[in-house]
């Protein structure tokens, strides 16, 4: 997907890019392939894959939920700002908080929102686990992203904590996200969650299926979630 192809298929889904939101996505690319020489951020570095896989990829998250109003998101395990930043770009009202465990990440990140001149922009490092249980984050979010990070039993405990009720998460998966949601039933309505709808979806012929799971905050999760840093992952609630 070139550049201009990325413009026009934005704009088919109703998303107009300025000039200098275009440019700003030219100047993200260019930052992520020279840092990527240095602490590695991606397997994708080819300036076409990267539109598609990376850039229009997050993007798909606003085709099924309204991104139009004021939003405070918050961003899992984000890495190179992967759903939140492509987003912060095409809807730049909205206020983005990012928490990624890995401080080169971080470090990336920061100067990639000055390059880009980005505001209502935020950072902590930290891991999802120590974070949600900080009141200043803990049921803080009308919509909370994570992309690639985890199936969604373990997903589920890192990202519930996070929304506020009546918000909602939405978890951007690959091919197998029918099967993950089987697994993880147990811990989305145990954290106070409820799907509300599964979006799929091909990117292209060689990018492969993806869905967009939207789930709704109905109650508050309870204060015991969630639990120390690596146990959602060792035991999942399944």
């Amino acid at each position: 997907m070139k550049p201009e192809q990325f413009v026009q298929a934005l704009g088919e889904k109703g998303i107009t890019l300025n000039e200098s939101q275009q440019q700003a996505f030219h100047l993200y690319f260019q930052e992520l392939v020279e840092w990527n020489e240095k602490i590695n951020l991606t397997a994708i570095t080819e300036e076409e894959e990267v539109y598609e896989k990376h850039f229009y990829d997050c993007i798909t998250a606003a085709f099924h939920t309204d991104m139009t109003q004021e939003l405070s998101i918050c961003d899992i395990g984000a890495g190179a700002g992967f759903p939140s930043i492509p987003l912060k770009i095409c809807f730049p009202h909205l206020k983005v908080t990012i928490i990624d465990s890995l401080k080169k990440r971080i470090t990336f990140l920061n100067h990639l929102a000055n390059t880009l001149e980005l505001t209502d922009v935020a950072f902590y490092h930290d891991r999802a686990e120590n974070a949600g249980k900080n009141d200043t984050l803990r049921e803080q979010y009308d919509l909370v992203t994570a992309r690639a990070v985890a199936r969604m039993s373990v997903l589920s405990e890192l990202c519930l904590p996070f929304v506020k009720k009546g918000g909602y998460f939405v978890a951007m998966k690959g091919s197998q996200a029918k099967e993950e949601l089987e697994t993880g039933k147990a811990a989305i309505e145990l954290l106070g969650g409820e799907v509300e709808s599964i979006d799929t979806f091909t990117l292209s012929p060689d990018a492969g299926e993806r869905s967009i799971v939207k789930i709704a905050k109905k109650r508050k999760t309870p204060k015991k979630y969630p639990r120390k840093a690596g146990v959602p992952n060792k035991e999942p609630i399944e």
